[in-house]
């Protein structure tokens, strides 16, 4: 995994490092592998992700369907310098 610091700007760097790790996973592999898990915890645990997912894609289908109301859009606000977060060249 590569961050790039720019202008000597660490914390930002850091920000952007630890996004990174959390989008994947590492930081929930790493507090798995602290301890042991026993075999039965984690067939109980693996279940348990197997019927959230199931859930999940149950209540994607039925938003695409058209039997619930779709996710609520997030409105975006406009950046402080004016050019709502598109303008990739004045960083």
């Amino acid at each position: 995994m590569q961050v790039l610091v720019r202008d000597n700007n660490v914390e930002q760097a850091l920000r952007v490092l630890k996004k990174k790790m959390q989008r994947e996973g590492l930081f929930r592999e790493m507090k798995a592998r602290q301890a042991f898990e026993k075999p039965s915890e984690r067939r109980v645990r693996e279940k348990a992700e197997a019927v959230s997912r199931a859930r999940k894609a149950a209540r994607k289908q039925a938003q695409r369907e058209g039997l619930l109301p779709g996710p609520k859009k997030k409105e975006r606000t406009p950046r402080p310098n004016g050019n709502g977060g598109g303008d990739f060249n004045n960083r």
